[in-house]
């Protein structure tokens, strides 16, 4: 089936955003044609939409999927529908899994039903054996099955040993660490950021430190074996300057930040409503300011949703049993575009969505051109919505904002000849 896209603006990168609106058509997958006005071709499907913009599809990195293991939680069929949902064609989903993306079997298994599907999902292979953070797991044979870094994911890599050799590891094959920073015996049993809000509610914190720490020891063990370093989910003043400072010494080194952490801060915690328990935790005022900063100087490089998927048993508790972690991807460009209209433009968020990300994990980057296979999102960051329980598309439902009126709404996303309207 042909589809015809009606008055879009195409978004470029590093361009400025376009006033002229145009008709772009979609053949067997391939954009045929771009134009002023397109005559509709018999049988094809038109959408149009009001003040719509069109990129290319998004990528989120770090995903948490439920499926193996946890599929009560998420499956492929709910966490491509919520990522299709939030403006998403490709995800890297998280490795710690039950059994951990350790393998190249699992590796396998995780890619096994991209060839048809509007959203592919790209694995990170364990960079531990069961992700028990001990032993080094097969990463080469994990590389050529398709794995596209190594992490343990939410489990931070406590020995810098480990750490060492999953570099020297990854440095023969030009391969990606991804490390989200936490000293563990620092951070202890805390609840939420350590400051004036964990005192007056009397919660144990979790202090900058812990990240700060193992981030220096990361970025240290990166400029002694060379190798490449994503430093994950960052979110205090000082990382940013730590990042900022190795890539200036010539590190190969990249960070990201979750949307939450730039949107919020501790305060946002004081009524104790559990789906703001995040980790990182949210930091004080002066973090987030400099994490927004970061984000906009490019010292961070990408934004990511966090989507951290969880049942109602790990989230309706007591604040101190509550599970970390909300949902994200069918909520990031709203709580984006709340963002962007002063602190930077249409392009650069699209950039921190859709190309740094695709850059930095060595994705080939889809072009809008005739000719070009359609890899495509399509969206309007003025129109308003709200986020329905109903209408979520995620198997869980963590998520602050559900019944909230958002402003920035992905209509439909395209990829693999495959149409998914929202």
């Amino acid at each position: 089936m042909d589809v015809l896209y009606k008055q879009i603006r195409i978004l470029s990168p590093n361009k400025k955003v376009p006033r002229k609106k145009v008709d772009l058509l979609i053949s067997q997958g391939v954009i045929k044609k771009i134009a002023d006005k397109i005559k509709v071709p018999k049988g094809a499907k038109v959408l149009e939409y009001p003040n719509a913009y069109c990129s290319i599809g998004w990528m989120d990195v770090g995903v948490h999927c439920g499926e193996p293991g946890f599929e009560h939680r998420e499956n492929f069929e709910t966490i491509r529908s919520a990522a299709a949902n939030g403006g998403f064609t490709s995800i890297i989903v998280s490795p710690d899994l039950k059994p951990a993306i350790d393998s190249k079997s699992q590796v396998s298994f995780i890619k096994s039903g991209n060839a048809n599907a509007a959203v592919s999902i790209l694995p990170m292979g364990s960079i531990s054996t069961n992700g028990a953070g001990e032993n080094i797991a097969e990463m080469i044979d994990m590389h050529e099955a398709g794995a596209v870094a190594f992490s343990d994911g939410n489990k931070s890599i406590q020995s810098g040993g480990l750490i060492q050799r999953a570099l020297h590891y990854a440095k023969s094959f030009d391969g990606l660490i991804y490390n989200q920073p936490n000293d563990e015996s620092v951070s202890g049993d805390g609840q939420i950021h350590e400051g004036e809000v964990s005192t007056m509610l009397g919660l144990p914190g979790l202090p900058n430190l812990a990240e700060e720490l193992m981030l220096k020891r990361d970025l240290d063990i990166c400029a002694y074996t060379d190798s490449k370093l994503h430093c994950a989910n960052i979110s205090t003043a000082k990382s940013v300057s730590l990042i900022k400072a190795a890539k200036k010494s010539g590190l190969k080194v990249t960070a990201s930040v979750p949307i939450m952490n730039l949107c919020f801060n501790d305060e946002a915690l004081k009524d104790f409503d559990v789906n703001y328990k995040v980790f990182p935790p949210l930091r004080n005022k002066k973090d987030q300011k400099a994490l927004l900063k970061g984000i906009a100087d490019g010292a961070i490089d990408f934004i990511s949703s966090n989507h951290q998927p969880l049942e109602e048993e790990a989230k309706k508790v007591e604040f101190p049993y509550a599970s970390f972690g909300t949902t994200g991807l069918e909520t990031i460009f709203p709580l984006i575009v709340s963002l962007f209209s002063d602190r930077f433009t249409l392009v650069d968020a699209i950039n921190k969505l859709a190309y740094n990300s695709r850059k930095i994990f060595n994705q080939e980057i889809p072009k809008i051109e005739e000719g070009e296979t359609a890899n495509l999102c399509i969206f309007s960051p003025t129109e308003e919505w709200v986020y329905e329980k109903s209408k979520v598309k995620s198997k869980s439902k963590n998520s602050p904002f559900i019944g909230h009126q958002l402003k920035g709404r992905v209509f439909s996303v395209y990829n693999q000849g495959v149409l998914v309207e929202n």
